[in-house]
């Protein structure tokens, strides 16, 4: 698939680059204080992340003082597997290069299934944060090559955490934790009970 940038206008759509923060010290932290596994683990809220000194500074620009927390997605991966997307923006920082796999919540058919062709890929660059637009669906990122991938991930305070009720019907049925709605593919290996509604290939980022 092409990869563009996040530069590219054609990623105005799903999102824009954050330009008015310092992220350098984050980018060292996800570098210096998180793992660089083979697999992907997800970290929803990380205290050494939240204890620096962007933390109160992305709460009051970037969230207009929602309380907020930052996590961390690393580990090595090319497949698409899922697509998710919350009520609000999510904030990426990367920690190397890492590849973005994203579509369009207004792509999604009545009936909540999703054709995998419409997925685009953008490049994100070491050191840059982007915006996700909240009717842009993402998952785990990409590696940009042979390596496990690093990037922090901002989003309102208790997203991605256990739900305490049940749900099911209609859209609720794409609920699979606090402010997370989930889309699967046959083979992205989501638990039993996933919403399997993506359609079409297992985008992979290397072809």
């Amino acid at each position: 698939m092409e990869i563009k940038k996040v530069t590219d206008p054609s990623f105005r759509r799903y999102g824009r680059v954050v330009r008015n923060i310092d992220f350098t010290g984050l980018v060292e932290a996800l570098n210096t204080k998180t793992p660089l596994p083979e697999e992907v683990v997800y970290e929803p809220s990380v205290a050494e992340l939240e204890a620096l000194p962007v933390f109160a500074e992305l709460q009051t620009k970037a969230y207009g003082e929602l309380p907020i927390q930052i996590g961390y997605c690393n580990g090595r991966n090319y497949l698409l597997n899922a697509l998710e997307y919350h009520r609000s923006s999510e904030i990426n920082v990367a920690g190397t290069d890492a590849i973005l796999l994203v579509g369009a919540q207004q792509d999604i058919t009545d009936d909540f299934t999703y054709d995998t062709a419409l997925v685009e890929g953008f490049l994100l660059p070491k050191g840059t944060a982007v915006e996700l637009y909240a009717t842009t669906l993402h998952y785990a990122p990409c590696s940009a090559g042979d390596h496990s991938f690093q990037v922090a991930i901002v989003l309102p305070r208790d997203t991605n955490l256990p739900l305490e009720k049940e749900h099911e019907g209609w859209e609720d049925r794409l609920i699979t934790a606090e402010n997370k709605w989930l889309i699967g593919h046959a083979q992205g290996g989501l638990p039993e009970g996933s919403h399997i509604g993506l359609v079409g290939k297992n985008v992979d980022c290397r072809e």
